[in-house]
């Protein structure tokens, strides 16, 4: 189990983790959820139903991670419109992002909240491992979230497919780069090991 998701009894997932994979995990999370950002403002006294009909931001984020976490819609990299198509094609994902993004944006925050906070039920001290275990809905959570995390690494890496992954494994130890490296791979290995036990 060390380093890997397994199946366990019931349909949800196992791994086991030290202190330095926990807390790798946990400020990559938190980190997520600074990025992110806090949802709308709990107060008692607002209108429920003004918070269901509010409406998010109709331009895509000026931040290279949320635009990778929150993408234009529309778009083909495989077709170059003509002007009259380009400016369809952005009102057409102005107007999608502006009734979607705060939802998307709620369940993220969601996903990476039960992330740390699983994380925080754990004990593992010194050179010991604890074993998370998590419930067939935890585990969707964590996927999400280790999903969103490799987007973010992977944007910071300039990561565009796969050919790009390949060069990583050869960066010197000296790249500054190579710690974050170490986690996108890390993060992709425990994401793969999660979707292979989640499948039936």
């Amino acid at each position: 189990m060390p380093g890997h998701f397994e199946p366990i009894p019931g349909g949800g997932a196992a791994v086991a983790l030290d202190d330095v994979e926990i807390s790798i995990i946990r400020s990559l999370a938190v980190q997520l959820l600074e990025l992110i950002g806090p949802g709308p403002a709990e107060d008692a006294s607002a209108d429920p139903l003004a918070e269901l009909f509010a409406e998010g931001p109709s331009e895509p984020p000026s931040d290279p991670v949320l635009r990778r976490l929150f993408p234009d819609a529309y778009t083909d990299p495989e077709v170059t419109p003509g002007p009259r198509e380009e400016e369809e094609r952005r009102a057409h994902s102005a107007e999608f992002r502006r009734f979607t993004e705060n939802d998307l944006r709620a369940g993220k925050r969601e996903n990476a909240l039960a992330v740390v906070r699983s994380l925080d039920a754990l004990v593992a001290e010194g050179d010991s491992v604890a074993v998370l275990k998590l419930s067939p809905a935890e585990s969707q959570q964590w996927l999400r979230t280790l999903n969103d995390l490799r987007l973010a690494i992977g944007s910071r890496l300039d990561i565009t497919d796969e050919d790009d992954t390949d060069l990583l494994y050869r960066l010197p130890d000296e790249d500054p780069r190579k710690p974050m490296v170490m986690a996108y791979l890390w993060l992709g290995g425990l994401q793969e090991t999660l979707v292979s036990t989640l499948m039936p």
